[in-house]
């Protein structure tokens, strides 16, 4: 019910985990009044370190589907297993592949036979030729709703989280048909660079922004340095705005 692509930038936001009920149904409530069509959150969480919080699996993806239908939200989250995917598409309008998942492709087969639309993020160390074929595996399945997310790639610079390639978005749109979305949480890890990444994404052609927010980032279980408060997202909307009509577009 929701077309991604064109003129109109998709935004997608939420918090990295959804860590109760009551966080994620608040977020819902802020987020839903500025545009925002799809709640992002994990509830199945890789971690580099397997003594970091995982998630709470399928009582947080139920959380997340009562408040996206509370405040006529859609969901976004990632799956981690293909055993999952089926558990998962039942609650999700938009099943998530991760950075680390690009090239699992025991999952990337069961995603292209499942019944729900794939968001396909880049690995950290991946091509732009690779990560293509990556969504191939799924579009050879029959699934040809796909979508493939810039959330920077892993360079010799540490200054930031990963470096943002704005250059893919523009290659993306010479070389494919399918959507491209800005991650601009992920690409830099920091939630005062946020904003300027995510501008640059939509002025460069991103057909949609994933956005962590999440309403006290200081004790979020996960990534909260990369999240913006729901105040600071608001603000950073009407910017987008801004930017969006300067470059022929609507947010």
């Amino acid at each position: 019910g929701h077309d991604i692509g064109g003129l109109r930038p998709t935004l997608m936001c939420g918090p990295c985990s959804v860590e109760s009920p009551e966080q994620i149904d608040a977020i819902a409530a802020r987020i839903a009044p500025l545009g925002v069509t799809f709640l992002r959150g994990g509830a199945f969480k890789p971690r580099s370190s397997p003594y970091n919080f995982q998630g709470h699996g399928d009582p947080a993806l139920s959380w997340m589907r009562s408040a996206a239908d509370k405040y006529g939200l859609r969901v976004v989250t990632e799956v981690l297993s293909e055993h999952d995917v089926g558990g998962v598409a039942e609650l999700a309008d938009l099943v998530q592949i991760g950075s680390r998942n690009m090239q699992n492709y025991a999952l990337l087969h069961a995603v292209g036979r499942s019944n729900r639309p794939v968001f396909l993020k880049r690995g950290m160390m991946s091509t732009i030729e690779e990560w293509l074929m990556s969504a191939e595996y799924v579009l050879s399945n029959g699934n040809y709703q796909v979508m493939l997310c810039e959330r920077g790639i892993r360079t010799f610079e540490r200054y930031t989280r990963n470096t943002l390639d704005i250059n893919a978005i523009p290659v993306l749109k010479q070389l494919s048909h399918l959507p491209v979305i800005g991650d601009p949480s992920h690409a830099t890890g920091k939630w005062d660079l946020v904003a300027a990444a995510a501008k640059a994404c939509v002025a460069a052609g991103a057909d949609g922004l994933m956005i962590e927010v999440h309403p006290n980032p200081a004790e979020a279980l996960s990534d909260g340095a990369q999240s913006l408060k729901p105040e600071k997202f608001a603000q950073l909307v009407q910017e987008l705005k801004a930017v969006a009509a300067a470059v022929g577009r609507a947010l």
